[in-house]
Order: structure tokens, then C-alpha cells, then sequence
């Protein structure tokens, strides 16, 4: 176990086996209440970091996993669909005698988080999904694919893995060290100075088809829970690209839960999660949380 600092928060990281794998996760720790916080399709822990240094405070209790086959967290060769993450979670909160959290989702940790609000109801108080939407750019996957490129490639060393990545066009020019503790966590260097993603490129792909085959718009019809929609509508990469959720598509979304309301946070798909975006979303979690006792 070791502590990390990202931004103004501590979180310790740790690992706990939750059945069939080993889950890595952040834990701010405390009696707070607990915001557990679910990450993107290839992305870890971490990159949440800027949300959780974004306040100097400790309001709240975070707890961020790796979801399976992503960055420190065990890669089985199967079980990649939005049920199997979900029992993932739920098994950590029950190693963690937490019973009910406030859930936050970042793309597809927001349909995961959909996912669990509709059938976990009892777990999930309160949901926030970051920039994910019924349906995306119809060029999706073309837009993803500079960010998903990373997976595979291998870098002459851990240093060059960062510069790549921070002159990344959808980073659009901004670099902080939540950002940079963010990339450098899914970094495994080889023997020979090498060095690339931990994910699983199996993970990310079968994760990706698990979406495919789930009644979206059903889990959403079935949140009851009160629920804040973010949507960013940075160019998602050099001037002109298009968000890959646009504002349209995100406010039907908002408008097929039962109970969600709408906002739009500074940055893209990505950069929302740090500098000024970081700020509003960890601003707006603490009022919404606030609300329940309004």
C-alpha cells in the first residue's frame, strides 16, 4: 500500500480481491460520505485525480477502482460486459462495509453507473454521469481511435509514453499533474527501457461490445435516483472536430431519466475531468449532494 497526491487530496491505493480478480483502487478514506467513482472505457483510478484535488476540503469520502483489465486490476480473458463490472464494484463496497454511495460515471463508467443505479437501486444514491450519451457522434470510432492508439503502442521509454501523449491533439494543449499521474499509472515499463499500456486491448474490445448489447435507454428509463448529466462540447481533438456526445443528443438523454437534470462543463471528452472542468464537476457534486437534505 502506498499514498499518492493528486492535486490537494491523499488517496491511499490499494488492492483487494474480489472473487474472480484483483481490483486496484483509490480511497481518500474518512467518515464522509462515500463518492465512488467509476472511470472511462481505457482509462484508470486516476483520472479522477484532478475532480479530487479540484476542492481543498474533505467533504467527501472517493473511492475510484481499476475496473478489470485496465491499468493495475486483474485481466481475465472474459467477462467484460456492464453485469460482470458491476459485480466487480458491488463486491468492493462490500469489502469495504460501504452500503449506499453517491455514483459518479465518466463515459463508460456513466453507462456502468446507469447500469447499477437501475439494478442495484439500493446501493446507489445519488448518480453523476460525466459525458456519456444514448448515442455518439456517428464517426465515433474514428474520433477514439488517437486516444485508444495508446494501448498498443510501445514507447523507447516511459518519458517519450508521456511526451506522445501530452502533444496528443485531443489533449488539446492542456497538461497539469493530475494529468500526468493519470497516464503514468497505466505504464508498465519493459526490461529493456520499453514502455506501454497496462490495459488490456482484449478488455477495452469486449468492454466495447458489452455496451453494444445492453438496453441503454431501459437502464436509464429504470434511474430513479436523482441524476446530474455533464455534457462536454470541446472539440474532441484539433480545431473543428466535433464532441463526440453533442449537446442534442446529451439533453435527450438528460430527458429520458426519470429524474436528471442538465449541465455543461468546461472542456472535451477528456479535459473535462481536469483544470476548470475538474473544478465545476467537483463544485457541482458537492450542491448536488447538498440537495438531499434540502
Amino acid at each position: 500500500m502506498n499514498t499518492l497526491t493528486m492535486g490537494t487530496a491523499r488517496a491511499k491505493a490499494h488492492t483487494i480481491n474480489v472473487g474472480e480478480v484483483d481490483l486496484f483502487y483509490l480511497d481518500t478514506g474518512g467518515e464522509a460520505p462515500p463518492v465512488l467513482m467509476l472511470h472511462g472505457l481505457s482509462a484508470n483510478a486516476h483520472s479522477f485525480g484532478g475532480i479530487m484535488g479540484a476542492v481543498d476540503n474533505d467533504a467527501f469520502r472517493f473511492i475510484a477502482p481499476d475496473l478489470r483489465g485496465r491499468a493495475r486490476s486483474s485481466k481475465p480473458a472474459t467477462g467484460y460486459e456492464l453485469g460482470d463490472h458491476a459485480r466487480d464494484v458491488i463486491a468492493l463496497l462490500d469489502a469495504l462495509n460501504v452500503q449506499q454511495v453517491l455514483l459518479v460515471g465518466h463515459s463508460f463508467g456513466g453507462y456502468l453507473a446507469t447500469y447499477m443505479a437501475a439494478n442495484f437501486p439500493n446501493r446507489v444514491s445519488r448518480l453523476v454521469v460525466l459525458d456519456a450519451a444514448i448515442s455518439g457522434h456517428p464517426r465515433i470510432g474514428v474520433l477514439l481511435k488517437p486516444s485508444l492508439d495508446r494501448l498498443t503502442h510501445i514507447a523507447a521509454s516511459a518519458d517519450q509514453y508521456l511526451a506522445e501523449i501530452r502533444a496528443a491533439p485531443y489533449l488539446n494543449n492542456m497538461w497539469d499533474d493530475a494529468i500526468e499521474a493519470y497516464f503514468r499509472a497505466e505504464l508498465v515499463e519493459n526490461s529493456d527501457g520499453t514502455a506501454q499500456s497496462a490495459t488490456s486491448t482484449a478488455a477495452i474490445a469486449q468492454s466495447s461490445y458489452g455496451i453494444t448489447i445492453e438496453p441503454l435507454l431501459h437502464h436509464i428509463q429504470q434511474t430513479y435516483q436523482p441524476t446530474l448529466l455533464y455534457s462536454a462540447l470541446g472539440d474532441f481533438g484539433p480545431p473543428g472536430t466535433p464532441p463526440l456526445f453533442d449537446a442534442v443528443t446529451a439533453r435527450a438523454t438528460a430527458r429520458a431519466f426519470p429524474n436528471a437534470r442538465y449541465e455543461v462543463v468546461p472542456g472535451n471528452h477528456i479535459t473535462l475531468l481536469f483544470g476548470p472542468g475538474a473544478l465545476v464537476i467537483r463544485n457541482g457534486i458537492e450542491a448536488f449532494a447538498a440537495e438531499k437534505a434540502a
